[in-house]
């Protein structure tokens, strides 16, 4: 246990005793630096009052993941830490991979991220966000050599079905990407969330047409289980 204070307390630095002692005070009194930066702060928060076991499975990305409430009930023979974030970017999880992922030792990561890349930038090509991705796995590799990645691939959802030809054409990119590398796998969720015409099931969603519902989640949760290491 000590050395595990000793390693986060190299990791998070000299701001470490201020976010354990005077938290929030101290956030409401900072300006946020970058997107999400206070949503960072409360997963290091929760990490360093409620420290995880090693070896656990990473839920990493945007809010698709970060609302699956029941993510470690859907997978109750794993070890699941959910460290999504907000409506991130993989660019916001190239900024913050050592304040969200670092900090542990996992067996495995999934990334669930690229889907808001696109929707918030219309300059934003499914290579470019193949790229993205390509650089969050490099510096990925170079904290975890042997960790196990798992990509999975950026849902069609109704209100961002103008977007659907950029996702699948970055999806495809990448999983072509993952064959090139070692211990890593790719779960395509895209073509299970279509109607018989090819546009995306409304009853998986929320009212907002974006967020999935318990219904997407199933579906999500029967095609990551086979994947789990």
């Amino acid at each position: 246990m000590l050395n595990w204070w000793y390693e986060k307390s190299l990791l998070v630095g000299s701001w470490c005793i201020p976010i354990i002692c005077s938290f929030s005070g101290w956030a409401q009194q900072q300006q946020q630096p970058f997107p999400y930066w206070n949503d960072v702060q409360q997963l290091i928060l929760a990490d360093v009052q409620l420290p995880k076991p090693r070896h656990q499975v990473l839920f990493a990305g945007s809010s698709s993941f970060t609302m699956w409430k029941t993510s470690n009930e859907a997978f109750p023979e794993k070890t699941i830490v959910n460290v999504a974030f907000g409506g991130s970017t993989l660019l916001d999880q190239i900024r913050y991979i050592d304040y969200v992922i670092t900090p542990y030792k996992p067996r495995q990561i999934i990334i669930y991220c690229g889907e808001n890349d696109i929707a918030y930038d219309s300059t934003v090509t499914g290579r470019e966000v193949r790229n993205r991705f390509v650089k969050l796995v490099e510096l990925v590799r170079e904290r975890f050599p042997e960790v196990h990645l798992t990509y999975v691939s950026m849902k069609p959802s109704p209100s961002r079905a103008k977007l659907m030809p950029v996702y699948r054409e970055g999806n495809e990119l990448i999983r072509e990407y993952l064959k090139t590398i070692k211990h890593a796998s790719y779960i395509n969720v895209f073509d299970a969330m279509l109607d018989a015409s090819g546009k995306p099931k409304t009853e998986l969603f929320l009212g907002d047409m974006l967020h999935m519902n318990e219904a997407g989640y199933s579906i999500w949760k029967e095609l990551i289980r086979p994947h789990l290491k």
